[in-house]
């Protein structure tokens, strides 16, 4: 009887993970969702002929706009306290074991020009 039990709570659990795998589209059918792009993401030129936003779903994830609303409080934490710190513990490294990536990771941010 436990067997039996074990087998068909088997099948049951490879049945209903077997149905996750499919893709509805907005009709609610399953079927074909076309890529955003016929290129490849390796083609240097993809971008000059992809319309990104026209592959972007009508409605946005929350959480990206959570990401934009909290993006300035991040960039006051880094300027105003991670970087300090950095050039504090830069300036004697063997008192607070700044190691040479330290180094590496701060001379990238001074030097960053996406900021």
């Amino acid at each position: 009887m436990k067997t039996k039990l074990i087998a068909v709570s088997l099948f049951l659990i490879a049945g209903l993970v077997g149905c996750a795998g499919h893709q509805q589209t907005a009709e609610g059918d399953i079927g074909y969702v076309a890529p955003a792009s016929i290129y490849s993401v390796m083609d240097s030129t993809a971008l000059v002929y992809t319309d990104v936003s026209a592959g972007s779903p009508l409605n946005d994830n929350p959480w990206r706009w959570l990401g934009f609303l909290l993006h300035p409080v991040g960039q006051v934490l880094d300027y105003g306290f991670n970087r300090p710190v950095y050039s504090l513990t830069g300036s004697m490294p063997y008192l607070f074991g700044y190691t040479s990536e330290d180094a590496m990771l701060h001379d990238q941010r001074r030097h960053s020009s996406r900021y």
